[in-house]
């Protein structure tokens, strides 16, 4: 009987990374410009491919994010796999998406194959007319809408707030994450409904129209029972 002629594919394995950030109550995305073909000069996500078949995928993500943008301690959660014939110029790549969206976090620092790295208001990078890299932009589309999944179902929003915050704060949180415009009236009802997601804290705050404002801090549960629905 012959030998079976059929050979598996060269399949070259790649990793992506959607970071978020809120910076002046916008939702950021991290992208970087790619310093080398295909795509040179284009806005993309950081990432790159495995360095051998030793790698670890997820040592791997973080490897790229401190390369590309002087990023480290930063928690990455898989997202997704993307993996679809053509969406490489360079052959057939599957790619490993992580999210992360974290507060406070630092200015990045280009590296390697990236000319530079900054922070990009998600409605620009995904403004009519805007280009990414590759698949890029629906991959920052899929990660965008996991982060405000993420709010619906979880504390995550008071990460984003100082120690002590009021409600107007952490709306403001919602608002630029879910980019909506949210009732105050219904929010604090949502927020007060969510049991355990926020407590009081301290005495109350003026705000700027003078008019005093009481402050919260983050409660003791992790996971919104009920959750915070988008309108």
């Amino acid at each position: 009987m012959p030998d079976d002629p059929w050979q598996p594919p060269r399949i070259l394995l790649a990793v992506d990374l959607v970071i978020l950030t809120l910076r002046d109550a916008r939702l950021h995305v991290l992208l970087v410009e790619r310093g080398i073909d295909p795509f040179l000069g284009a806005l993309a996500l950081p990432g790159g491919f495995l360095r051998d078949e030793h790698e670890d995928i997820e040592v791997a993500a973080r490897r790229e994010l401190s390369e590309e943008a002087g990023l480290s301690d930063v928690h990455l959660e898989p997202l997704a796999v993307y993996g679809e014939p053509g969406r490489d110029p360079r052959g057939r790549v599957v790619s490993v998406a992580y999210l992360a969206i974290a507060p406070r976090l630092p200015e990045p620092v280009a590296g390697t194959d990236a000319a530079n790295a900054s922070w990009i208001p998600v409605d620009d990078a995904l403004a009519p007319g805007a280009k990414l890299a590759f698949d890029h932009r629906r991959i920052v589309i899929d990660g965008v809408e996991r982060a405000r999944v993420k709010l619906e179902h979880t504390a995550l929003a008071t990460a984003f707030c100082a120690e002590s915050f009021t409600i107007s704060e952490l709306q403001q949180v919602y608002e630029a994450v879910w980019d909506v415009r949210l009732d105050p009236r219904n929010f604090y009802r949502k927020v007060q409904g969510a049991r355990g997601f926020i407590v009081a804290d301290g005495p109350m705050r003026k705000t700027p129209n003078g008019r005093p404002a009481r402050l919260f801090r983050a409660g003791p549960i992790h996971v919104l029972n009920p959750p915070m629905t988008r309108p």
